[in-house]
Parts: structure tokens; C-alpha cells; sequence
């Protein structure tokens, strides 16, 4: 198959079958496919299998954020992991079919990233994975599992990271056909080109140097030891250290009120992206168990205390931005203390300094 400005030397379009399932991946994908607009030889079809179903996915949202609008939506969602990823598998096989694409381009470690590769390399079609390399060593996150198994069905690996390249060599990757390219992480693209639009969330104004937390990851919520121990910290900061802003999963609340805890901080509801960024812009500190908060914290220049017992990414542990604290009630509250306030440098340009997704593009195009 040719690619790239081969196809368009000859005058044919490159057509790139995207597929995501989430907020998180509709806004990864959209800076990359404004770089794919730029492009002359690339036409991108984009599937949303509805993995989540997001209410801020408003017509404001698309037309501020350029997002394209799915030209096929499933409706996907619940059941278990097995039952979500099989049900993907079958549609987006049927979607593939019908578009014939030249390649099929997934994001990150979702049901819906792993469904779209398979169906992908089942169908002979070569799959990009941007994201690529990412490795927390924990089997027990079905997003390890996620990313490991896409990684071996792609042949075309876009890592945010030196540490994801590393990863992807060790794993013998180095002496396998497919392209390893470090070309930097897209969620920098993102946080640059769409910090404009940060409002904040209802209801708050003004605040400053206060603890912006999220608290969603199971193996915090659903092990009653480690959430006591994590409400605890939260309660303790909250009081003495300085004002905890929570948008609170609403699975969360639901464990923390099954358990009989009592959360004493400031609990809104869960946030847009927009209101995101104004609460990462405005805070002293970020203190999370989520993968992504990590490294958003960093694009801001916020320090993060991160209450996981590993984390993907380790260059921030590395450079002193990120802490692991794990769910420890005194690690978390000491670490919140020492930090807060502090200003995060990016001396190194980690994540490419919002170059990514014309990086991912250019490879694209071959």
C-alpha cells in the first residue's frame, strides 16, 4: 500500500478512519485533525462508538473546539468490559467495511482504542495508536491491558515520551517492522491551543491557590480502606492546609456515601473541559488519582500529588513535578503542604511543547 505524499504525487487522498469513545479522546483527536485539514493528500472520517455519553458534547462545544462531528455514532456503552469491547468490535468492523479506509487511527487505552485496533488489524488494515508506549506495570487497570494489546496490533506507534519509546524497545519492538516515533503528547496541544476558552465553573469566581483534587480510579473508590484513608487527607487539607475544590464522579459519591464517609471540602459537580482548564489555571495544587490531571497539572506549571501507587508518567516523578503518594493519609497531606504554591518549570519540553499532532501528521503522511 502507498502512503503519504506518494499518494498524493499521484494524485490520490490518504483516507484516515479515526475512532474514539471518549471526551478526553475527542479532544486529543481534534488538534490532530486540524492538523489533517492543513494537509492536502489526508481525508479523515471520524467514528465515535459512544463509549461515553458526555452532555458538554454540546453544539458550542464542536464549533468552538473546530471538533468534526462524528460521521458514524454508535451507542455503545455499559455492560462489562468483555461486552463493551466485543459489541464495539462487531460495529466498527461493519464501519471499516463500508469506508475501506488506508489506515485506521486510535487514541489511548479505552475499550474503544483496543475495539478499533482489532477490528482494524482483522481487516488488514494498518492501525496508528497515538499514545503508544505508555506502561503503568499494572495488570490489573484494563487500560494496561488496553494499550499493550493495541501497541502489538499497530504498526505505526506515535509516543508521547522518551519513556514510552523505551518501553515499546524493551519490549522487543526495536526488531519488529513497525515505527516507534517519539513525536510528543497531544493533550499539550490541546491545553495550549484551547486554555483561551477556560471559564470557570458555575458557581465559583476568583478563587486562587486552592487544592483542585479528583478522586475516580477503583482501586481507590472500591477499596473502603484506601478511600477512608484518602477522605481523611482530603477532610484534614481542606481544614488546615488550604480549600480542596472537588468535582466529584458521580460513582465516587455513591462509594463515599455507601460507606458512611464524610467528605468535608467543596464538591461540585463533574466539569467540561473549559471549566477544567480554569480550575488547573487557577490553583495552588492538583492532587488526583487520574492518568491525564498528571500531566495537565505540568502544562500549567502546577505541582501534582498523585495517589496512585504507580503512574504512566514517570518523567514527572523524575523531574520533581509529580509525587506518588499512593492512598496514605499523612503522605498525602504532607506532600500537599510542602508543594502547594510552588511554581512547575517545563526546563526539558517533556511532551513537545504543543508540536505533537503536526509531528503525528507528517508521519502520517509518510
Amino acid at each position: 500500500m502507498i502512503f503519504g505524499a506518494h499518494f498524493y504525487q499521484l494524485g490520490f487522498v490518504l483516507k484516515i478512519f479515526t475512532i474514539v469513545g471518549a471526551r478526553p479522546q475527542f479532544i486529543k483527536a481534534s488538534v490532530v485533525s486540524r492538523a489533517i485539514k492543513k494537509s492536502e493528500c489526508i481525508d479523515e472520517v471520524v467514528l465515535h462508538t459512544g463509549q461515553h455519553f458526555d452532555q458538554n458534547m454540546s453544539d458550542v462545544f464542536f464549533e468552538q473546539l473546530n471538533i468534526p462531528r462524528p460521521d458514524v455514532r454508535l451507542d455503545v456503552n455499559g455492560g462489562s468490559h468483555g461486552e463493551m469491547t466485543g459489541r464495539m468490535l462487531i460495529e466498527i468492523e461493519r464501519a471499516i467495511k463500508d469506508y475501506a479506509p488506508d489506515r485506521v487511527l486510535v487514541y489511548g487505552d479505552t475499550n474503544s482504542t483496543l475495539a478499533g485496533a482489532l477490528a482494524a488489524a482483522k481487516l488488514h488494515v494498518p492501525v496508528a495508536h497515538v499514545e503508544a508506549g505508555l506502561r503503568s506495570f499494572n495488570m490489573n487497570m484494563p487500560e494496561e491491558i488496553n494499550r499493550i494489546l493495541t501497541d502489538q496490533l499497530s504498526d505505526l506507534l506515535c509516543c508521547p515520551t522518551d519513556a514510552a519509546v523505551q518501553n515499546l524497545n524493551n519490549e522487543g519492538f526495536d526488531s519488529k517492522p513497525a515505527k516507534v516515533l517519539k513525536v510528543g503528547d497531544v493533550m499539550q496541544d490541546s491545553a495550549l491551543l484551547f486554555s483561551k476558552f477556560a471559564l470557570p465553573p458555575q458557581g465559583l469566581g476568583g478563587q486562587s491557590n486552592y487544592v483542585l483534587a479528583t478522586l475516580h480510579r477503583a482501586e481507590n473508590t472500591d477499596d473502603i480502606g484506601r478511600l477512608s484513608s484518602i477522605v481523611q487527607a482530603l477532610n484534614a487539607i481542606h481544614k488546615n492546609v488550604a480549600e480542596v475544590i472537588l468535582p466529584l464522579h458521580p460513582r465516587t459519591r455513591a462509594a463515599i456515601s455507601d460507606q458512611g464517609l464524610d467528605l468535608d471540602v467543596k464538591i461540585i459537580d463533574p466539569v467540561g473541559y473549559f471549566e477544567m482548564l480554569w480550575l488547573l489555571r487557577n490553583c495552588g495544587l492538583v492532587l488526583t488519582d487520574s492518568g491525564g490531571v498528571q500531566k495537565e497539572a505540568f502544562f500549567f506549571g502546577k505541582p501534582c500529588v498523585t495517589m496512585r501507587d504507580e503512574t504512566e508518567w514517570v518523567e514527572l516523578i523524575e523531574v520533581g513535578a509529580n509525587v506518588l503518594v499512593g492512598a496514605d493519609r499523612d503522605a498525602i497531606i504532607e506532600h500537599v503542604q510542602l508543594n502547594i504554591g510552588r511554581i512547575v518549570k517545563d526546563e526539558l519540553s517533556l511532551y513537545g511543547g504543543g508540536k505533537a499532532s503536526g509531528e503525528i501528521v507528517r508521519h502520517l503522511q509518510g
